[in-house]
């Protein structure tokens, strides 16, 4: 379905205090991911290109090592395979991610730490 109406979409949990949600298509995925005050997803990586833009707080990002505190309209690209982590030390957070292809794991609600709201 090409229209897509965010404020129906269910948050998905995935991690402790990290919350999504990830309208997706066959090759594109749309991740609009909230954090709560002080939480975190530890360093991961996975084969996905992945794109970020934070839209709301600050989010501090481990990129290869190199560490930021991205504020609102702060974007990055993170390619596939590379290792990252992201918290917010400073308050909640909203950020768009954006994968390619799309993650079959949160697709498919399959992260360890993914569950309905």
């Amino acid at each position: 379905m090409p229209f897509i109406d965010l404020e129906n979409e269910e948050w998905t949990h995935i991690m402790p205090g990290v919350r999504a949600k990830t309208p997706h298509g066959e090759k594109i995925m749309l991740s609009y991911v909230k954090f709560d005050s002080g939480s975190s997803v530890p360093e991961h990586s996975h084969p996905h290109e992945q794109a970020c833009r934070v839209l709301e707080g600050e989010l501090e990002f481990v990129l290869g090592g190199e560490k930021k505190l991205c504020k609102p309209g702060d974007m990055l690209i993170i390619p596939g395979g590379v290792p990252h982590s992201a918290a917010a030390p400073n308050g909640p957070v909203l950020c768009l991610d954006i994968f390619s292809p799309p993650r079959e794991d949160y697709a498919n609600k399959q992260n360890s730490f993914m569950s309905d709201d």
